[in-house]
């Protein structure tokens, strides 16, 4: 690989530009802009470039761009065409980077994404200011009886012809809600995505709308209603989140634009007011997240992919992710030395998430100025990793309580649900580990993952 570094993440894709496999982070961020794997390459610079490289048969290399909502993530990709003919691609990445997001990337990641989408879209719906129906295009031919139906039905609301996945809604329904919806459509065996685009002032008298809808890899169990029949808690994460993600995350950017002044000058309590709607807005984007979680960890069949893992190697990557975080809080990380290895079984994403959370947290609840440590050994047949800091400490009573499901101490303001231990201690169990506490008050606490050396 050249002009890139060490590489960190390798994938694959196929002929019709989905993600078989990836490597974390990759897989994460995935997810996390609502895609599935296996799936549609659903961040939008690598499936153009991936799409370029399988169309034109050449090894295309170049940095990218990518936002999941809270971080912009910067990186070097290199994709090539497979050389099994399968027709699909094999990707590298490196130089992983992540920042804090800012208002101008979400609208320039918005701008990106809709140009993707109309390049994708198999059907195409021109709407008024109140998303009734003008003019239809299709080019799927079994969308062919729908789009003539659609377009027999003009001056119609668009909804009146689809079915909108975890939702009995109809018109009128605010177009954000709608943006990023997922969809079933008559005649169709594919999921679908909707796509809307604001011609013109869509809040204060619109032009009206462009309508694309994307096909989306059926999810790998059940389709959405049946999921709903089964578990009436999977609304909250696979179709209210991804519904609400894109809307909030619009909330946040004009809300920076207002804070930072970049739309005129404002008085220092407007400024004040719009970081108080930013903050609000990312604690809702990080319920989503954790409702989500939830719903996975405490489904009947969840089960994880145990696979061989080096616990200080997770621990470093979970170090370079946070590492923006800790630096503006002036807040030293000492990890394991680069060349310490410590085998274990485990599910790799899994045990990165748990590691975000508990080095998250050391991060933010340690005082300024102060340091956290993370270990890295075996012990007793088995892996182990500690998160240390030198925060105020657990009480026994704290300790008895703390990996229950919302229990936040008596905090407040502070951003967090009171669900990203339950999980994490949910998810260690899952691949036959553990996660503990040590600690006393004012000595720090000493977060500890164990898992086992052999499957």
């Amino acid at each position: 690989m050249t002009g890139g570094g060490s590489i960190l993440v390798r994938a694959r894709s196929d002929a019709d530009d989905r993600l078989l496999e990836a490597d974390e982070p990759l897989a994460t961020l995935q997810l996390r802009c609502g895609g599935q794997i296996p799936g549609s390459i659903a961040v939008p610079e690598l499936l153009a470039l991936a799409r370029k490289s399988r169309h034109y048969g050449l090894r295309l290399a170049r940095a990218i761009q990518a936002q999941d909502g809270e971080e912009l993530i910067t990186a070097w990709v290199e994709v090539q065409p497979a050389e099994d003919g399968s027709g699909g691609c094999r990707i590298a990445i490196a130089n992983w980077q992540t920042s804090l997001l800012r208002a101008e990337d979400i609208a320039a990641h918005a701008e990106r994404r809709a140009i993707i989408d109309r390049h994708l879209a198999e059907l195409t719906v021109r709407l008024d200011a109140r998303q009734r129906i003008l003019v239809v295009e299709s080019s799927a031919p079994e969308l062919a009886d729908l789009a003539a139906r659609m377009q027999a039905g003009r001056g119609r609301y668009w909804t009146d012809f689809v079915e909108i996945a975890g939702s009995a809604h109809r018109q009128p329904l605010h177009w954000r809600l709608l943006d990023g919806a997922f969809l079933q459509l008559p005649g169709s065996d594919r999921n679908w995505r909707a796509s809307l685009i604001p011609l013109g002032w869509p809040d204060a008298g619109s032009a009206g709308f462009e309508l694309n809808l994307v096909a989306e890899e059926p999810p790998p169990e059940a389709s959405a209603p049946a999921r709903s029949a089964q578990r009436p808690a999977a609304a909250i994460g696979r179709e209210v989140a991804p519904v609400l993600r894109q809307p909030i995350a619009r909330i946040i950017a004009n809300a920076e634009t207002i804070r930072t002044r970049l739309a005129g000058p404002l008085a220092d309590e407007y400024s004040d007011y719009a970081a108080d709607i930013a903050s609000a807005g990312q604690h809702l984007l990080a319920l989503l997240d954790d409702l989500s979680d939830l719903e996975v960890v405490e489904a009947d069949d969840f089960s994880t992919s145990p696979d061989k893992i080096d616990l200080a190697d997770v621990a470093q990557r979970a170090a370079g992710i946070l590492g923006v975080r800790a630096q503006e809080r002036n807040i030293r990380v000492d990890l394991p030395d680069s060349d310490e290895s410590v085998p274990a079984i485990g599910e790799f994403r899994r045990v990165l998430q748990i590691l975000l959370n508990l080095l998250g947290n050391a991060i933010r609840y340690a005082p300024e100025d102060s340091q956290v440590w993370v270990r890295a050994e075996q012990m007793d047949g088995r892996a182990r990793i500690v998160v240390a800091d030198q925060g105020k400490g657990l009480s026994e009573e704290d300790q008895a309580v703390i990996f229950n499901k919302f229990e936040r101490l008596g905090r407040s303001g502070d951003g967090g649900s009171g669900l990203g231990l339950y999980i994490s201690r949910r998810l260690a169990r899952a691949m036959r580990g553990e996660l503990s506490v040590e600690s006393a008050p004012g000595q720090g606490a000493r977060f500890i993952l164990e898992l086992p050396t052999e499957g």
